[in-house]
């Protein structure tokens, strides 16, 4: 049995997967796994020649069904190594899936990345035409010199599958605004695209529509426009320039919105989300605030599962007009207030037995929407000022009861009425005064009577008359008038409080 691995079966059988071929160089360390490797070559190969079909002109397989539940054809199985470099561009900068400056590379059938001075391509980052799915071509946010990034997506790498999560990562590399310096392009069509090597994006747009029309893909590659959509924050790097994106958050990860003619974009760090027009069912907005919102798009996952959300938290409330203009020209539906998500504010409700009112409020509070928890708050600070207004409200101002000066001064007596003490002290001090005024018209009315009677009667002695007139004195001082209500509040106020000083009249 040969001791070395069989590499023209291997790469007859593995074309198109040089990551493959690579890893079973790496697993092959004894004879044992050598000897294995050859024998499962050995009879792939023997199965692809039983089919009726010559293994070296096979270029595809069955179709398949991919992570979205859609059905498509898989990567040509040809070798991009061995097919010549019709056109390849240096030093361009390669985001995702790996963050390094790679030359990349077209062909007949594939385009890859590879390293400078290699001829391989890089695993992972080959694609075929005929896979490509998505292409875009965006700017890159907040930088100050203008860059674009172009965005291959293979099929079925769009939307993240929690079941079946894709292995193939999209093509993200970034460009310039100038024209590509000399010597950068080469490869059998250089001398064509030199005439339309202006600037990056004319010499990338040719190249790109050029081999998928060759290769029978039919995709259109999608920029944004600032007439269908743009954000109405302005930039501090270039504030003469309206943005095209809305900058936000997914979870923990800060990105970039895009709002595109054929659906949603979610850039540029891992993972990259784009979310085609017909697989969304539905919009919703969140957790509003005063200064940001929260974005909900809901879509349709096939293959009989349930839709799944995917949220965009923090997004602006100056961009809300225009989001929701993108949602209704492309008539998506708002389901803010979905049947499904009124429902969670009744099931909060039901939750468990009511304990109280308090309670209750608690829980309509947790299931409701962030725009029906504004509302409940807005009525209980109306509900919180009706109450301050009740509390300030004096029921001695309409009028004295003798009912309710009793619990007053009951309240009083138990030292339970700390408001309206000054209110009392002054109603007292009137009373007091009142009865003061009242004690001397009387005084006087007598005085002027006794000046009659002394008309009429003999003189008494001198002593006897000031005993009298002092007991008379003192007698009407005392005799204060019966008071009721407010007044017997007031007066027993004077009376027990040691700390006002206490006026005499005398005589």
């Amino acid at each position: 049995m040969s001791t070395a691995l069989d590499f023209q079966r291997l790469d007859l059988i593995f074309q198109s997967r040089p990551d493959i071929i690579d890893g079973i160089k790496r697993a092959a360390d004894s004879p044992g796994r050598i000897a294995l490797f050859n024998e499962i070559a050995s009879h792939v190969c023997d199965q692809l020649q039983n089919n009726g079909e010559p293994a070296l002109k096979r270029r595809k397989v069955d179709p398949t069904i991919d992570t979205n539940g859609t059905q498509r054809s898989a990567v040509a199985s040809g070798n991009a190594a061995d097919e010549p470099v019709l056109l390849h561009v240096k030093e361009i900068s390669v985001s995702v899936p790996q963050r390094k400056k790679f030359e990349i590379c077209l062909t007949q059938n594939f385009v890859y990345a590879r390293a400078p001075g290699t001829t391989a391509p890089i695993p992972g980052i080959t694609y075929a035409w005929e896979d490509i799915e998505f292409l875009f071509y965006l700017p890159v946010p907040e930088k100050a010199q203008v860059q674009h990034n172009y965005v291959l997506f293979p099929r079925g790498t769009c939307l993240p599958s929690r079941a079946t999560p894709s292995t193939v990562e999209p093509l993200v590399f970034t460009v310039p605004a100038t024209a590509p310096k000399e010597g950068i392009i080469g490869g059998a069509e250089a001398s064509s695209a030199a005439a339309v090597s202006d600037t990056y994006k004319s010499l990338f747009h040719w190249a790109l529509n050029r081999r998928l029309r060759a290769a029978g893909n039919a995709i259109d590659l999608v920029s944004a426009d600032t007439r269908k959509f743009h954000s109405v924050v302005r930039q501090p790097h270039r504030p003469n320039e309206k943005a095209v994106h809305v900058s936000g958050f997914r979870g923990s990860k800060d990105g970039y919105l895009f709002f595109l003619e054929n659906g949603i974009l979610w850039g540029f760090k891992k993972p990259l989300i784009f979310i085609p027009l017909n697989r969304i069912a539905a919009i919703s907005y969140t957790n509003i605030l005063q200064i940001t919102f929260n974005m909900v798009v809901e879509t349709f996952s096939g293959d009989g599962e349930p839709n799944e959300d995917l949220e965009f938290g923090m997004l602006d409330q100056q961009d809300y007009g225009g989001i929701n203009d993108y949602v209704k020209r492309n008539r998506l539906q708002d389901g803010s207030m979905a049947e499904q998500r009124k429902a969670k504010l009744q099931l909060a409700e039901n939750r468990g037995p009511k304990k109280g009112a308090d309670d209750a409020e608690a829980g309509n509070v947790e299931g409701s929407t962030e725009l029906e928890k504004a509302q409940l708050e807005a009525e209980q600070h109306l509900q919180d000022d009706e109450d301050e207004d009740e509390e300030d409200y004096d029921p001695g101002s309409e009028g004295d009861s003798e009912g309710s000066g009793n619990s007053s001064e009951e309240e009083e007596e138990d030292g339970n009425d700390p408001e309206g003490e000054e209110i009392d002290e002054e109603e007292g001090e009137e009373e007091e005064r009142q009865g003061e005024e009242e004690a001397e018209e009387e005084e006087e009315e007598e005085e002027e009577g006794e000046e009659e009677d002394e008309e009429n009667a003999m003189p008494e002695p001198i002593t006897e008359s000031v005993k009298r007139v002092k007991a008379e004195s003192v007698k009407k001082t005392t005799a204060v008038p019966v008071r009721q209500g407010w007044a017997t509040m007031a007066s027993s106020r004077v009376k027990d409080d040691v700390d006002m000083e206490e006026k005499f009249e005398i005589v």
